[in-house]
């Protein structure tokens, strides 16, 4: 029972883990792909 409890439980923090991380990895990859192929055409 604890253990199946703790699944839950850990599956609930990966989601909440991936959805707060998922907007910052989206923000970085933008700003990441902008300067790198600004950075590219500049050059």
């Amino acid at each position: 029972m604890l253990r199946a409890i703790a699944d839950v439980l850990r599956q609930i923090g990966g989601a909440i883990a991936t959805v707060v991380t998922l907007p910052f990895r989206a923000l970085a990859r933008l700003f990441g792909g902008a300067s790198s192929a600004g950075r590219g055409r500049r050059a």
